[in-house]
């Protein structure tokens, strides 16, 4: 395991060899999509190079050398999760993909009248809309957790908000929006004693700390490659073998079935009846890459590196009195995410500004619109870092939060 020196890891990461007006790249957007690494970007480029054929479908060499590569990088998640067996891993095109299996599969197969889903007022829209309409077509109840003033769910919330109605309970394990870790442990084992199952959203937590799906005991986990250094266009989906193989498949087509008949099909094992159509290899090969790059450098050292740079942003923005800050000021209670607003100015300008600086963060409502309305703001300005990220990025982007006011007449 190295030691984590982000000037080093930059160096791997053609991006930052430019400038943007005439500023050092600063890239403070990580919440929404990482960057590549030079190590990812050339083990696609081998693979279409060398490698690339239909995977599962030709007794040729180029698609065995698909399949190899495809079936490793199954291996390699497997492994990155700790999941009990490789059947377990369904290769999707992202996190809202995912969610939207497990919802149209488990939700429709099992969700009754009366029945309730319970999620956090936080959740990204991806974890609302397909709840919602299962919510609808079953005639079943949405409920929602609602967040203490630091922007966690306090216990007495999840005692009151999950029942022996609740069937299912989807939460993210980190909000995008406030960075806060939630009490998982708490959340799960109270849903599993009332007979509820529960998926955990990962995509903003696994790109930044270990996650470990048999000791959490959680039934479906999902997240997104683009989020930890991946390329975009292919996510996970980890279910317990035995949900999986009691739900129905979601699409329909090639390679997931087993026999077909002109009135009726039987369906392939695990994980193919999830799977249809022709796999995204060389998205599964950038993933692998991308695994392998973060296990080099070690989760605890990223996590322990995010820490440092949220301790130190959090000292400088807190030192400006028109900067308010969204969410927990605990670093205990959150991860390397900083949702903030600027007095009399909007976030899109704060963005739009940062930008001639060189700084590239988030502006808006993060497709968080419920969240927003409960925290009675119409959007946010949203800074969230990764390995590569640095206190001199911080400093660059102090420099340009205490221009924002005087571009639009505020003054200092």
């Amino acid at each position: 395991m190295l030691k984590l020196n982000p000037q080093e890891i930059k160096k791997d990461f053609p991006i930052f060899n430019q400038k943007i007006n005439n500023n050092r790249l600063v890239y403070l957007d990580n919440g929404a999509t990482t960057q590549k690494p030079i190590q990812v970007i050339d083990a696609m480029s081998d693979y279409n190079k060398v490698s690339h054929g239909n995977p599962h479908r030709g007794a040729h060499q180029l698609s065995i050398r698909a399949t190899e590569e495809y079936d490793l990088a199954k291996e390699k998640v497997r492994e990155f999760i700790n999941a009990k067996d490789i059947e377990e891993i369904i290769f999707t095109r992202n996190t809202t993909e995912s969610i939207n299996l497990i919802a149209y599969s488990y939700g429709r197969e099992f969700v009754k009248e009366n029945d309730e889903i319970v999620l956090a007022i936080s959740e990204h829209h991806s974890n609302i809309l397909p709840w919602q309409r299962i919510a609808k077509e079953k005639n079943a109840v949405l409920k929602y957790m609602y967040l203490n003033e630091e922007g966690r769910i306090p216990l007495g919330e999840i005692k009151k908000k999950i029942t022996n109605k609740t069937k299912i309970v989807s939460i993210a394990q980190m909000s995008n929006v406030l960075g806060v870790i939630h009490p998982l442990s708490e959340i799960i084992d109270y849903a599993h004693n009332r007979g509820s199952i529960v998926i955990i959203d990962g995509a903003q937590s696994t790109p930044h700390m270990s996650v470990d799906v048999q000791h959490l005991d959680v039934d479906f986990f999902v997240f997104s490659a683009h989020k930890m250094l991946g390329p975009m266009g292919i996510g996970v989906l980890y279910g317990k073998k035995e949900l999986l193989e009691s739900m129905p498949p979601s699409l329909m087509g090639g390679d997931m079935i087993e026999y077909v008949y002109e009135q009726e099909a039987t369906f392939a094992p695990l994980p193919h009846k999830f799977e249809a159509g022709t796999q995204n290899v060389e998205g599964a090969v950038g993933l692998k890459a991308a695994i392998d790059y973060l296990q080099n450098i070690g989760l605890d050292n990223i996590h322990k590196h995010e820490k440092i740079l949220v301790e130190y942003a959090l000292e400088k923005m807190l030192s400006i009195p028109y900067v308010n800050i969204q969410g927990p000021k605990d670093l205990n209670m959150r991860g390397g995410i900083i949702s903030f607003t600027i007095d009399d100015i909007h976030p899109h300008d704060i963005a739009s500004i940062l930008d001639s600086y060189g700084v590239a963060l988030r502006a808006g409502h993060h497709c968080c619109q419920p969240l927003m309305r409960y925290l009675d703001v119409p959007a946010t300005s949203r800074i969230s870092f990764y390995l590569y990220n640095t206190k001199e990025d911080i400093d660059q982007f102090i420099e340009g939060i205490k221009n924002v006011r005087k571009w639009l007449g505020y003054g200092s």
